[in-house]
């Protein structure tokens, strides 16, 4: 298996969405550069952990550098949908993120997930270098999109079907 290092410096633009009824739902994650376009898919969790990541991130970022401009709050739905082709460039195992104070611009990275007993050095790697206010924007669409699936249990925490929920803190019972 070969493995793939692309850098898109900068994103022409960054996104994330989902495809699917709730509950089968597939995450993706797509970054623009110019004419290029890469797109991995994700799973719902990294997303909202990447999401509440960032915020913390930007923290660290504005005690550091305390003379930055803030970043804008809000996305364009329309601009925030995902783009065909979906042809994924592999599944995401672990995402990380850097900054670049010279130019100011954030480092998404995306680590392929590879099966258990392969060589990690091997997976391929996707870093999107991107502005803070497109990663507040892209962040902030994914909650949205997160937030779009099954309903949840609001005893158990798990995510209810649309045909009812058998909840463990119910004892087994039904829970509509």
């Amino acid at each position: 298996m070969t493995s793939t290092e692309l850098d898109l410096r900068p994103v022409t633009h960054i996104t994330t969405d989902a495809i699917g009824q709730p509950g089968k739902r597939i995450f993706y994650l797509q970054g623009w550069q110019d004419e290029r376009t890469v797109t991995l898919i994700i799973e719902k969790i990294q997303l909202q952990s990447l999401a509440i990541g960032f915020e913390q991130f930007l923290e660290e970022i504005y005690k550091k550098f305390p003379n930055l401009p803030e970043t804008k709050s809000g996305f364009n739905e329309a601009q925030m949908h995902i783009k065909p082709p979906l042809d994924p460039l592999f599944r995401v195992g672990e995402l990380g993120l850097g900054y670049d104070s010279e130019n100011d611009l954030v480092v998404l990275v995306a680590r392929e997930l590879l099966p258990e007993g392969a060589d990690q050095n091997s997976a391929s790697v996707v870093r999107f270098w991107c502005t803070r206010d497109q990663m507040r924007a892209m962040c902030e669409w994914g909650l949205e999109v997160a937030a779009h699936g099954r309903p949840i249990c609001p005893q158990c925490g798990e995510p209810m079907e649309p045909e009812g929920h058998i909840c463990p803190k119910k004892n087994g019972h039904r829970h509509d």
